[in-house]
């Protein structure tokens, strides 16, 4: 597969995903949900360190090390994918299509969410419960911005549940289940589909 090919489909995956995250972050205020499919699908806006399991080392001070070794780590790996693509497409032959297109999508997923957490911070103010973002006003420093998150999916909802269990569901008793965005949904298909390519990397 051509790498003028592939690269054009990482921009177009990139810039849907940026499209998106910015119109929920200038449009919505946090917290705020857009009901798409009563009872099932929701916008609800939402944002994360960016930082495995909210992993927070500061060591005394304010800075967050942790999400800046996290950041500084997942710049690396991208690299390597980038690197190991172009590989493919220049040093292998007989590489099947999928397994472009599957590594493809992990490039843009990973980029996606790493210019949140390096530019977000730098180029709009904090969103709150009660007004969206803008423009100019930054709130945090380079690799120091917050992934915004926004598709939800309810998929059930209980009458009434224990106290202890109260972390499961949301205010209207919804199973409470992960909020992601489009990048995390393009590692999360790319991943499947290596799966059904696994007899390639045995090779």
């Amino acid at each position: 597969m051509k790498l003028r090919n592939l690269s054009i489909f990482i921009v177009v995956l990139l810039v849907l995903d940026q499209v998106l995250k910015i119109w929920i972050k200038t449009h919505m205020c946090l917290g705020e949900s857009i009901t798409v499919i009563p009872d099932w699908f929701q916008l609800r806006f939402i944002e994360n360190n960016g930082a495995a399991f909210g992993m927070h080392l500061s060591f005394g001070g304010e800075f967050d090390w942790g999400k800046i070794l996290l950041s500084l780590f997942r710049i690396v790996l991208i690299g390597l994918l980038i690197y190991y693509v172009w590989y493919l497409a220049r040093k292998r032959s007989g590489v099947p299509k999928g397994v472009f297109i599957s590594l493809a999508m992990v490039v843009a997923g990973a980029i996606g969410n790493m210019l949140d957490s390096a530019f977000y911070g730098l180029i709009f103010s904090a969103s709150t419960p009660i007004s969206p973002a803008h423009l100019g006003d930054g709130y945090a420093p380079f690799l120091m911005g917050k992934v915004v998150d926004m598709f939800y999916f309810p998929l059930f909802r209980w009458e009434s549940i224990p106290q202890w269990l109260s972390f499961l569901v949301d205010e209207n008793y919804y199973f409470f289940g992960p909020i992601f965005n489009l990048a995390d949904t393009y590692i999360s298909v790319a991943v499947v589909m290596l799966i059904f390519h696994y007899k390639f990397f045995q090779d």
